[in-house]
């Protein structure tokens, strides 16, 4: 049978009727940017996360920029960030007139190996951006230690990982500021783009909701030079719907997860689940020596699945200036070459698991 990788219509029908009043709601009050449902979003969201303040954005890569921004990081600085993720990351950094600095990932669960962080800081270094990839959480404890001993501001990359735990704790409070994504296919989506920032820092809030306005704390007064980076009064509607479901829904591709493992026959041949954390499973990622061909495999039994991320950081074109070659972040090559992204979604069923399992199985037998 054909499972898609990812099925947004299946999570849209049941709130049909209530996002279509929301959006008569909104449209009636012709409030299609910011207003008082991305106000309301973001105290929601901010309550959620456990911290002060939530500032609404355009994008998850808007809110990464404009975190840094209003945290004084400047052109010419250097942001520590991993080599495996999606290049919005370092992108972020490069729009502000930073200049990336990676470091390669531990193997076993592709998050940010904090053990090679030291060696790269200089004094040009500012900042620590662990991303919290697949949904699950990078090492924050041993991660912002090394940023205090070296007095570095550290900003989680949260766009995959609404809602999973650290130590019992939500991404978006476990450092200095968290930028999440509410692309329309992550865990908590909006249908279209749209981010947010968190912090515990109010005059760090504060400037974001200049810098996403023009620079303009009040309008027509503008204090700096900033950005159009707003969030629609829309996405503020239809994410305040989806936040009361988050945790549902979370839960739900916990469990999936958990039968992909047990019906793959353990755990040898997935990326592995930190004991410190509970992950939310934005991807199931597992790996395979044969990785194209078994996608190739997969996708003629019907089966969709991606990759995520096919070229590392420091082998993309577009950061060949930064001097990185083949063969410096070995850890972060190998995954980019064995992992494949199986369908996850809270809506996925126990038969469609048992159907993906048994292709792969059949593959690699």
């Amino acid at each position: 049978m054909p499972i898609p990788f990812l099925d947004l219509r299946a999570q849209y029908l049941p709130l049909k009727d209530e996002m279509e009043e929301a959006f008569r709601r909104t449209c009636d009050k012709c409030s299609f940017i910011l207003g008082p449902d991305v106000e309301a979003f973001e105290k929601e969201f901010a309550s959620y996360c456990g911290v002060s303040h939530c500032v609404g954005v355009n994008s998850g890569t808007s809110a990464l920029a404009l975190l840094m921004q209003a945290s004084g990081i400047k052109p010419g600085d250097e942001i520590i960030t991993v080599a495996n993720t999606f290049f919005a990351t370092a992108e972020a950094v490069s729009e502000i007139g930073a200049t990336p600095t990676l470091v390669d990932c531990l193997e076993s669960s592709a998050l940010m190996d904090p053990t090679k962080i030291e060696s790269v800081i200089t004094p040009r270094t500012k900042a620590i951006i662990p991303v919290h990839l697949f949904g699950q959480v990078a090492d924050m404890d041993a991660i912002n230690a090394i940023a205090k001993k070296h007095g570095l501001l550290v900003f989680e990359d949260s766009c995959q990982a609404h809602g999973a735990l650290y130590k019992s704790r939500r991404t978006g409070g476990l450092a200095d500021g968290a930028a999440f994504s509410f692309y329309p296919g992550k865990n908590l989506g909006a249908y279209g783009d749209a981010g947010g920032v968190t912090t515990n820092d109010a005059a760090v809030a504060q400037k974001i909701r200049a810098l996403r306005d023009h620079g303009s704390p009040k309008k027509y007064h503008h204090d700096c030079i900033g950005w159009n980076e707003r969030m629609d009064g829309l996405q503020g509607a239809v994410l305040r719907i989806k936040l009361k479901h988050l945790d549902h829904w979370n839960e739900r591709r916990h469990t999936n997860a958990a039968t992909y493992r047990k019906l793959l026959g353990g755990n040898e041949a997935t990326i592995a689940e930190e004991n410190y954390g509970k992950p939310v499973y934005h991807l199931f990622v597992v790996r395979s020596k044969n990785r194209d061909a078994l996608q190739k495999y997969l996708g003629e039994q019907g089966i969709q699945s991606g990759i995520h991320y096919p070229i590392p950081l420091h082998l993309q074109p577009a950061y060949q200036s930064l001097g990185y070659h083949e063969g410096d972040f070995p850890c972060a090559e190998k995954l980019s070459r064995e992992i494949l992204s199986l369908p996850m979604f809270a809506e996925l069923t126990d038969e469609q698991i048992a159907e993906v399992c048994e292709k792969v199985q059949s593959f690699s037998a």
